[in-house]
């Protein structure tokens, strides 16, 4: 299924038909929903407008499509994203999504200095899930479609996609009250005949940085990582696509950074035969006028094909589905505590239930190899599995599917 198609008022369109703009305006706002054809009988949905009319699905029906449809989303026991829903991720309305997070929108000159508490405390606050700028980085990633692979993608990811698919999956999220679209800058994709026009459009989006408003505000950036220099001031942290402006960051802070964050550094220099990408996801705030430091800052690993994965030891997997053209999601551990307790990967051409592949590793510590085997056991589902002191093991054989609609 390469092509998503619906049934609106008994008339088929695919998703690329030039008529689907005018049949969507005409149910837009009424009590009529398009239906998703990818099972029989199709699956409600409901129609959005932002830039144009767009197909959404029903809030918590994403299982219930067919694995090879668009629309399909694995449960949320498959990643980490279900330990925030409901908490730090909530959806107020169709396509409308609150982010509740543990980082700041803008930075406060100066210490407090803390207060007495008195001694008997007016309230008691329940604390409640807050997600990190890591689990950020994975939201807007599995959000714009980049942990889902078909091979009609192949040859379809830089960076201009992968610009136009985060900003597009910005729209509609809010952080602290304020639109993640209005902070959020990727580099445009770097032309020498336009890096002029490109920077001007970089400092007119980074302007609310010089806010006269306190606390002044703070931007997210997310690219891929170059290399960062020290000099006497502390550290340059470059970004791809972006080079006529670094991001400044203190070199104690620098050093914090390239030793939590090792592995990820290291696995640049694995010897795997494919590429690695190193994103970085960086809250940034104004030094001076345009001269921009880094506040706070995560680190991703990303194939070459902009997907997310938590080691090296994931890579052969990954390309090794793609290099033999098959579908698949790969789950993201947002705040997880480990990634074991998610396949590495669920397979979507096999049939109407995803197969979950997981990777077992000789590195792997004890605790980390115990969580592995208690989830393949707990799911009770029939799996794949590679130990990577092995060959790849032949991957199950996808299923030819074909969907007879009965109305």
């Amino acid at each position: 299924m390469d092509i998503q198609r619906f049934s609106i008022r008994g008339q088929e369109f695919g998703a690329d038909d030039l008529r689907l703009q005018e049949a969507l305006a005409c149910i837009y706002d009424t009590q009529e929903r398009p239906r998703c054809l990818c099972q029989p009988n199709g699956i409600e949905m409901y129609v959005a407008r932002h830039r144009k009319f767009a197909i959404k699905r029903m809030p918590d029906s994403g299982s219930t499509h067919h694995p090879c449809c668009t629309s399909y989303e694995p449960e949320s026991r498959h990643s980490g994203l279900g330990e925030l829903l409901g908490e730090a991720v909530l959806e107020r309305e169709h396509g409308q999504i609150e982010l509740r997070v543990d980082f700041p929108w803008s930075r406060r000159q100066g210490n407090c200095i803390p207060c007495g508490e008195p001694e008997t405390a007016p309230e008691v606050a329940i604390p409640s899930q807050r997600m990190t700028l890591h689990a950020l980085l994975h939201f807007l990633f599995e959000r714009a479609g980049f942990n889902r692979w078909t091979p009609a993608m192949a040859g379809k990811r830089n960076q201009g996609v992968l610009r136009k698919y985060l900003l597009d999956a910005a729209d509609g999220v809010t952080v602290k009250g304020i639109l993640l679209s209005e902070r959020l800058y990727i580099p445009e994709p770097f032309n020498e005949n336009d890096k002029a026009k490109a920077a001007g459009r970089r400092r007119e989006k980074l302007a609310v940085l010089s806010s006269r408003t306190r606390p002044t505000p703070l931007a997210l950036i997310i690219g891929e990582f170059k290399a960062s220099e020290a000099t006497a001031q502390g550290h340059r942290v470059w970004v791809k696509h972006m080079p006529d402006v670094p991001l400044l960051i203190k070199t104690k802070a620098w050093t914090r950074v390239e030793r939590v964050f090792a592995s990820l550094f290291e696995a640049r220099d694995a010897d795997i035969g494919h590429r690695v990408r190193l994103v970085i996801a960086a809250l940034i705030g104004a030094r001076r006028e345009y001269t921009y430091e880094i506040d706070t800052v995560s680190l991703m690993l990303a194939s070459e094909h902009w997907i997310p994965v938590e080691g090296v030891h994931e890579l052969p997997l990954i390309n090794g589905l793609i290099s033999q053209q098959r579908s698949f999601i790969k789950p993201l551990r947002y705040d997880a505590k480990s990634a074991a307790s998610f396949p590495n990967a669920l397979l979507l051409d096999v049939g109407p239930q995803p197969m979950p592949l997981h990777i077992l590793s000789t590195f792997m510590n004890a605790k980390e190899l115990a969580a592995k085997e208690k989830t393949m056991t707990k799911l009770q589902e029939k799996s794949w599995v590679w130990w990577t002191d092995q060959p790849l093991p032949p991957f199950p054989a996808r299923e030819n599917k074909t969907i007879s609609i009965d109305f």
